[in-house]
């Protein structure tokens, strides 16, 4: 239903199903649907309990097809939380879950949209190509029809891109092909606009318009276009922007730049430089070349600073990998898959036991550190737990990057790591202490979990004899509580 424009109702459907079924694959549907009706409405108080929501029933109920949908709308999420980093980190997870699915059919094809349009948002354009085209080409095997997946919204998202980059030829040509694409589809389909679906609608119309704002008038009129694309955030958006388009062509700057003035859109719509552009254009149009020269440059900026972000990205991405290699080489030394923790790749509780067991029965002296985390609870309330998950599994790759060669780390349970330390005083000790502090603290938090900074507390206790483990654990929680409480 949302498909069509009418994310409210979709929305109010939704809960009606999930108030009466309680078969899991049923309900796994009905929370993605839910969700992506909720980015559309712009509703953001509701998307971290909706997204833990849906992530708790596909756990009940595993699909790669659904986790790879669930990554898709989590990075969308990110995104408009304007966290870059774990925007890409769902990019990822969403792509290869999708890459595990063999079914050729219409909730494959879906997937695969979302994941399109998710790339689209952050400004991958290549990908969400490449991304679109699988999804269309599944779709035609599934005996879908063809149209339900062209996703004009795509190619007009990446026709600004290039405007905003200087390549205004390049924008031309794409908006286009997007208007003869629905010039096509006009002509074939004797139900016209009424077969196009208003998410859709919404696209060709701003397409229409923008080309205008350029100085190229098409057919059909962009307003009737815009104004059934529906009662999403972005057809709002599309709408306000549209009309700022028109004005610049029918030559009313002064209505387009206080259109502008108004505009309260959000970035996600066509990028977060597209009003700035708008307002260039309108400046040029009223014979302003100074003040359209500047708004150009801010229209620049907004664009090239995102691409800043993504190299710089690129690199704390990197230097994570080398991060997650170092943490897998520890885990090797110490343990298989049967002893591992799943999210984190480190050793797990049983395995930690049976390792200072052996260190205590081969007569070493062993001091043990549990490790707490300061404001997990406010990121799995302010970002839900698969952005909670995200923070864990960086935490752990962390402590293996700061420990020494023969040290040891493991996931002790929750937000609790336990780190072991051979043969070492408790001067070390504390010295290792501040180290692992420094590294958390340190850590770019703000562009994982944007407003709830991660930090951790370790308290201590030495391991003297093997009856004693048991002991030393609970006397390490006792010192680290103490400490948070100091």
């Amino acid at each position: 239903m949302f498909q069509h424009g009418r994310s409210a109702e979709a929305v109010a459907l939704a809960d009606r199903l999930l108030a009466s079924n309680s078969d899991a694959m049923v309900r796994s549907e009905a929370l993605l649907s839910r969700m992506a009706a909720l980015i559309n409405l712009g509703r953001r108080a509701e998307f971290t309990d909706a997204l833990d929501a849906a992530a708790e029933a596909i756990d009940a109920d595993p699909s790669p097809g659904r986790y790879g949908r669930l990554h898709s709308l989590a990075a969308i999420v990110a995104h408009l939380d304007d966290s870059l980093e774990r925007c890409v980190t769902h990019l990822v997870q969403s792509s290869r879950a999708l890459n595990q699915v063999i079914e050729v059919d219409e909730e494959t094809a879906c997937a695969w949209h979302d994941l399109a349009m998710a790339y689209s948002y952050i400004g991958f354009h290549g990908h969400a190509l490449a991304a679109m085209d699988k999804s269309r080409k599944i779709a035609v095997s599934a005996g879908i029809p063809e149209s339900d997946y062209v996703t004009p919204t795509i190619r007009v998202r990446l026709a600004v891109w290039h405007d905003h980059n200087g390549d205004t030829d390049a924008c031309i040509r794409v908006l286009r092909d997007v208007i003869d694409d629905l010039t096509w589809h006009l002509q074939a389909s004797p139900g016209g606009v009424k077969n196009i679906r208003p998410i859709y609608l919404g696209a060709y119309g701003y397409a229409i318009a923008r080309l205008a704002a350029l100085g190229e008038v098409s057919d059909p009129p962009a307003r009737p276009l815009l104004d059934s694309a529906g009662q999403s955030l972005r057809a709002r958006d599309l709408r306000l922007l549209g009309e700022v388009c028109l004005a610049i062509a029918e030559g009313r700057a002064s209505t387009a730049l206080g259109l502008l003035d108004q505009a309260n859109v959000a970035a996600s719509t066509m990028g977060g430089a597209e009003p700035h552009r708008l307002r260039a254009l309108a400046h040029l149009s009223a014979g302003r070349p100074s003040e359209a020269y500047w708004a150009d440059r801010r229209a620049y900026r907004v664009a090239s600073s995102q691409t800043e972000q993504l190299r710089n990205l690129f690199v704390d991405g990197m230097a994570a990998r080398m991060d997650h290699e170092s943490m897998q080489r520890t885990v090797a030394r110490y343990a298989g898959e049967a002893l591992t923790d799943p999210l984190t790749g480190l050793p797990n509780r049983r395995f930690l036991e049976q390792h200072v067991a052996k260190l205590v029965g081969e007569g070493h002296q062993v001091i043990i550190g549990v490790c707490d985390l300061d404001g997990f609870k406010l990121v799995n309330t302010v970002h839900g737990h698969l952005s909670g998950d995200l923070v864990l599994q960086r935490i752990a790759a962390v402590l293996a990057r700061v420990m020494r060669r023969g040290d040891f780390v493991a996931r002790y349970g929750g937000d609790e790591f336990v780190v072991v330390l051979p043969d070492t005083n408790t001067d070390r000790a504390r010295e290792i202490a501040h180290r692992i502090v420094a590294a958390v603290r340190s850590e770019d938090w703000s562009a994982l979990v944007p407003g709830t900074p991660v930090g951790v507390t370790i308290g201590w206790s030495e391991v003297t004899a093997r009856g004693r483990i048991a002991e030393a654990f609970a006397a390490a929680d006792r010192a680290m509580l103490q400490m948070k409480a100091s």
